[in-house]
């Protein structure tokens, strides 16, 4: 379902109109989403939370009188429906009461903030005052912490924000406990986990379908470097990108950053693996490419799984001005490409979040893309993401949205 046509059918209320049970039971209707009894806990509590906000008749200025209502933690493997759930809760809020929000999006906005109140005391707490002067509630999809500089400043920051008393909804492949697990410094992460605990009702969704495997009708998108290049160079000529041309390569000027790409033709840009995900990226870089190319190719992706090892970093190194621990606490359980495999992740992320067409020429097929590592656990969900990405159902919301654009 596009949530997005449900926001703007029914927000026109200063309060919530229509109750997320009713949106799901209308998808469900119209053949939209497939019952699940396993998501039926985390429905009455979303429902639940909605009626509490209702009650209450929250708006931004008038502060917490909580009746009773906590914020929402849905966790589980990836394609148990967590973000539909949050989205249907969002679509039954008006939207000046509510802030959705990617989680990479929302640090992007957290840094962009400090660097705008730099000099001014605890930023932080002004920050989470800001936030809840203008909103009742704070909706953060793909809540993970794997930076040390992003579990410093959020682990304060949620508790600035249960302080000014928000009502936080979060979706998650990994419980409160689990966020975070072997970072460097963790302890100093463990107050803002009791905070989440205490301040918001904890529901795993544990059924055992991933509902982006459902049967959807499939359009190629993944092509084999070995086997499938007549329909890729097809699919190129489409989107009007040449292979192989040198004079074609660019330079993409990315946040003050140069990339490089292949080529690219109104809407869409081919890069190289290795230019886009082996390089210095972060996530801020693939937000902005997100924003502003509705179609990615991304061309020689090689196998992204190895055998892990473990070795110990010395103090100081790639961890910024917050310091590393002790020497002896240093032990990285890392695989050849995991750098790589990393930001690859974070790619798939953001493409598929802002809807926009993936395709990929790789070197292995998908099932074998990434085998072992220490980012199994997360290679999970961008598998999960790439199935749904080649389906004429997801290419279909990413031309609606487009035009939107």
């Amino acid at each position: 379902m596009n949530t997005q046509t449900l926001v703007t059918e029914f927000t026109h209320s200063p309060l919530s109109v229509i109750s997320p049970k009713q949106l799901y039971l209308q998808a469900l209707a119209n053949g939209e989403v497939n019952e699940d009894s396993a998501q039926q806990p985390a429905l009455e509590a979303i429902n639940d939370l909605h009626q509490c906000i209702e009650a209450a008749n929250y708006l931004p200025t008038q502060g917490a009188t909580q009746a009773g209502g906590l914020g929402l933690y849905l966790w589980g493997r990836v394609g148990r429906g967590k973000t539909y759930l949050m989205d249907i809760l969002v679509a039954s809020l008006a939207p000046e009461i509510c802030l959705r929000q990617h989680f990479h999006h929302f640090m992007k906005d957290v840094h962009s903030k400090l660097t705008e109140l730099e000099g001014q005391g605890d930023p932080l707490k002004h920050i989470a005052r800001e936030l809840a002067e203008r909103y009742r509630i704070l909706c953060f999809d793909e809540f993970f912490v794997s930076d040390i500089g992003d579990a410093m400043l959020l682990g304060r920051l949620m508790m600035f924000l249960f302080e000014e008393n928000m009502l936080v909804v979060a979706t998650s492949n990994c419980e409160p406990n689990e966020l975070y697990k072997d970072g460097l410094q963790r302890d100093s992460f463990i107050p803002a986990i009791k905070a989440i605990e205490k301040n918001m009702q904890v529901l795993e969704m544990s059924g055992p379908k991933d509902h982006r495997e459902r049967d959807l009708e499939k359009a190629q998108n993944y092509f084999l470097t070995h086997i499938s290049q007549a329909a890729l160079t097809v699919k190129m000529n489409e989107l009007g990108l040449k292979q192989d041309d040198e004079n074609r390569y660019g330079i993409l000027d990315v946040l003050g950053r140069e990339i490089m790409y292949l080529d690219k033709h109104e809407g869409s840009i081919a890069f190289d693996f290795n230019d886009l995900c082996m390089g210095p990226r972060s996530h801020f870089d693939y937000i902005e490419i997100a924003q502003r190319f509705s179609t990615v190719m991304l061309m020689n992706v090689p196998a992204l799984g190895g055998d892990a090892h473990e070795r110990i970093k010395a103090r100081g190194t790639e961890d910024g001005s917050v310091g590393s621990g002790k020497t002896g606490d240093r032990q990285v359980v890392l695989a050849p490409m995991d750098d790589g495999a990393r930001r690859f992740i974070a790619l798939i992320d953001e493409l598929y979040d802002q809807k926009v067409k993936l395709y990929l020429k790789c070197d292995v097929a998908l099932e074998e893309l990434y085998t072992q590592g220490s980012l199994s656990f997360q290679f999970e969900r961008a598998r999960s993401r790439l199935i749904e990405m080649g389906t004429k159902e997801y290419m279909n919301q990413a031309q609606t949205q487009a035009r939107l654009l």
